[in-house]
C-alpha cells in the first residue's frame, strides 16, 4: 500500500499537477497518452492506456475485495458539512465523491485536502460545472455561460481558454474531475432537460466545441467526463422523473452519436452513461444498466477509458425500478467501470452487496479488476 501513502502525501503537499491519461494528479513527471485513431463504425483503436493489460495489476492486487469495490463508487456529499465528507473517506474509502449542489464550503479553506489526508488511495474529486444552468463554483469564482452560448459567442480556440481557466479554478479547489462537457445533439428550447445545455444542434459543432472545452479542461489538470452517451438530446423527457426513450438506434447512428465517433480526438476523456432507454438497443432497460448500451460504447466506438453511469440515486428512471444497492450492482454487472449516486448514504449498503456479489460469482471478480485498474489509470496511478 505504499504507493496510496506516497500519492496521498503528494496531493496534500500541494504539488502541481500534471497532465495523465484520465485525471491530473501531482505526480512528479509527466506522462503522455498514446496517439490512436477510432474510425467508425467499425471496432476502433483503442482511446486509453488500459491498451495495455495488467499493467495496475500490482496496485489492485494490493487492496482486498471491499477496497476494490469501494474504489467503483462515486457518493454525493454535501457542499456545506467538510467534516462528513472526510469521515465518508476515512471510513469508507470510496474512491470518489461528488459535490453537488450550491453550498461552497467543502469547496473553500482547503477542506478538500483534509478530504485527501485520510485516503489511502487519493479521491476523485467531482462536480458538474457546465456553465448556464449547471454550476458549482460561480459563487466563488464568476459566472460561465452556457453551452448555447459558449458556441454562439466564441470561437472553439476561446472555448478551450475558457474551459483551462475554468478547470484552473476548480483544480485550486481540490476538484479532479468535472462531469462535462455535455455532448448531447439538440435544438429544444434552453430551459428544456438538455436545452442550452448542449452547444448546438448540429452534431458536428457539438463535437468541435466539446473537444475545445475538453481540452481546456485537461490543460488545467481536470478530467472531462463526455456525456450523456448514447445521446439524452432527443429523448421523451427527463431521466429525474422517470424513464426516457430515445429515438432508435439508427437514428442515434445519424445524429446523436456522431459526437462520439472517434473518441480519440478528444483525448484522455471519461463518458458518462446515462438512464436512456434505446429501441433497438437496451429493450427497455436504462442504457446505465445495460450490457448492450457498454458494449456499444466499448466495441464499435472503441472506447477503453473509464466509464461512468448518471446518478443511480436521484433519478426516478433507476430509482423506480431498483433499489440502490441494485442499481449499484446491475451497473458495474453491466460494465460502468465507478457508480455514482449524488444522494450520498447508504455506502455499508452498497459495498456489502458488492462484496457478497463479488464472493458469490455474482460480478466477476476479473471485471471488478478491470474496472478498478481503469479507475486507478484514471488518476494516474498507474
Amino acid at each position: 500500500m505504499a504507493f496510496c501513502i506516497v500519492a496521498g502525501c503528494l496531493l496534500v503537499a500541494g504539488l502541481q499537477p500534471r497532465t495523465v491519461s484520465g485525471l491530473a494528479l501531482p505526480l512528479t513527471s509527466a506522462r503522455s497518452a498514446p496517439a490512436s485513431a477510432a474510425p467508425a463504425p467499425a471496432p476502433s483503436a483503442p482511446t486509453s492506456r488500459l491498451a495495455r493489460p495488467g499493467d495496475c495489476a500490482s496496485l489492485v492486487d494490493g487492496l482486498d475485495v471491499r477496497g476494490q469495490v469501494a474504489q467503483l463508487v462515486i457518493v454525493g456529499v454535501s457542499g456545506d458539512n467538510p467534516a462528513a465528507t472526510v469521515s465518508l473517506v476515512r471510513d469508507h474509502q470510496v474512491g470518489g465523491i461528488f459535490i453537488g449542489g450550491n453550498a461552497t464550503a467543502l469547496l473553500k479553506d482547503r477542506s478538500l485536502a483534509a478530504v485527501q489526508a485520510v485516503a489511502r488511495v487519493p479521491v476523485a474529486v467531482s462536480v458538474d460545472e457546465e456553465g448556464g444552468r449547471v454550476q458549482r463554483i460561480d459563487d466563488l469564482d464568476g459566472d460561465l455561460p452556457s453551452a448555447r452560448t459558449m458556441a454562439a459567442t466564441k470561437s472553439p480556440d476561446e472555448v478551450r481558454a475558457l474551459a483551462a481557466e475554468r478547470g484552473r479554478q476548480l483544480r485550486a479547489r481540490g476538484v479532479t474531475v468535472d462531469f462535462a462537457p455535455d455532448t448531447d445533439v439538440t435544438d429544444a428550447p434552453d430551459d428544456d432537460v438538455i436545452g442550452d445545455r448542449s452547444f448546438s444542434p448540429d452534431p458536428a459543432r457539438v463535437k468541435t466545441y466539446a473537444k475545445a472545452f475538453a481540452a481546456g479542461l485537461r490543460d488545467a489538470g481536470v478530467q472531462p467526463v463526455l456525456k450523456h452517451f448514447p445521446g439524452h438530446g432527443h429523448g421523451s423527457g427527463d431521466s429525474h422523473k422517470g424513464t426516457v426513450v430515445t429515438p432508435p438506434l439508427d437514428r442515434l447512428r445519424a445524429v446523436d452519436l456522431v459526437p462520439y465517433r472517434g473518441l480519440a480526438d478528444y483525448g484522455p476523456v471519461a463518458v458518462m452513461v446515462g438512464h436512456l432507454d434505446v429501441p433497438g438497443l437496451t429493450d427497455g432497460v436504462p442504457a446505465s444498466v445495460s450490457p448492450a448500451a457498454y458494449r456499444l460504447l466499448r466495441g464499435e466506438f472503441g472506447f477503453t477509458g473509464p466509464v461512468v453511469t448518471d446518478d443511480l440515486g436521484a433519478m426516478k428512471a433507476i430509482t423506480a425500478q431498483y433499489s440502490l444497492p441494485e442499481a449499484v450492482l446491475k451497473a458495474l454487472q453491466a460494465g460502468a467501470d465507478e457508480a455514482l449516486w449524488s444522494s450520498g448514504g447508504r455506502v455499508d449498503a452498497v459495498l456489502d452487496r458488492l462484496v457478497t456479489a463479488v464472493q458469490a460469482g455474482e460480478l466477476p471478480k476479473a471485471r471488478v479488476q478491470e474496472s478498478v485498474a481503469r479507475v486507478l489509470r484514471g488518476k494516474g496511478l498507474c
